[in-house]
């Protein structure tokens, strides 16, 4: 039996990064969190999934998705 897990799922501190933990955790997509909240509301930015009471996460392909248009955007 073949099992596909991806994709995965990413916190928000993997997203937007954290320095303050050892070892730092870099952003993948460098803004405040709450620049980011703001964007998710705006629809700018994915939708994130709640999997418990104080974890919410998003989808690592949509993360992808969104870093690939931004970089298309700054090309253009």
């Amino acid at each position: 039996m073949k099992h596909n897990i991806s994709p995965r799922f990413l916190r928000l501190k993997h997203i937007i990064g954290d320095y303050k933990v050892t070892p730092p955790i870099p952003a993948i997509i460098p803004i405040s969190k709450t620049t980011w909240w703001d964007g998710v509301k705006k629809g700018k930015y994915p939708k994130p999934f709640k999997i418990g009471s104080n974890t919410t996460v998003w989808r690592s392909d949509e993360i992808q998705k969104l870093v690939d248009n931004l970089c298309n955007d700054n090309n253009n």
